[in-house]
């Protein structure tokens, strides 16, 4: 009797944790083609740069803009701006 209980807990528990894995993976990659989400976004980052271990510039568009930022422990800090 308890040999057959370890058997289905051995067999059935990596099932429903795989079942369940798979759930969210499918999920997460099928989330972005639901309806009714933004497929534009207002803010686009271009490109990324690490100048130290603590700090990174990030170009970003926004509307029609083009923003260096200073990206780090303190904040966020607007470097440059180009455009009209």
């Amino acid at each position: 009797m308890l040999w057959s209980y370890i058997l289905k807990l051995v067999i059935l528990l990596p099932l429903v944790c795989g079942l369940m894995v798979g759930c969210v993976w499918l999920w997460r990659r099928l989330e972005s083609r639901m309806p009714g989400k933004a497929t534009t976004r207002l803010v686009q980052v271009r490109e990324t740069m690490m100048i130290s271990p603590g700090l990174r510039l990030a170009v970003l568009d926004f509307e029609g803009k083009r923003l260096l930022v200073s990206v780090g422990r303190g904040g966020v800090t607007l470097v440059d701006k180009v455009g009209s």
